[in-house]
């Protein structure tokens, strides 16, 4: 795919517990989005994306801001070529 791009983030600060990762499911899906998004142990998330580079630029935009509840502290993000590995966007447990 001409322009898809992978990215992975992991989102730092009150991540969890407020409806963080319902959040990103549902902005990726609009988005148009492949990928996943997990709970980490260490009470940061993960987020697991690919698609058209503006489409995930965009998630990495909701992604620093996260939903009502949250409080973002952090993200570290890393940005790769598209594998193709994932179908739909849902959340892992």
């Amino acid at each position: 795919m001409e322009d898809s791009v992978s990215m992975r983030a992991v989102v730092h600060g009150r991540v969890q517990g407020v409806f963080f990762r319902t959040f990103v499911e549902e902005h990726a899906q609009r988005l148009g989005l492949v990928g996943y998004v997990r709970n980490l142990p260490s009470d940061a998330v993960e987020v697991v994306a690919e698609g058209e580079r503006e489409h995930v630029e965009k998630l990495v935009g909701y992604l620093e801001v996260g939903p009502p509840t949250a409080i973002v502290d952090g993200m570290d993000v890393n940005w790769s070529e598209y594998t193709g590995d994932h179908s739909g966007f849902r959340v892992r447990y």
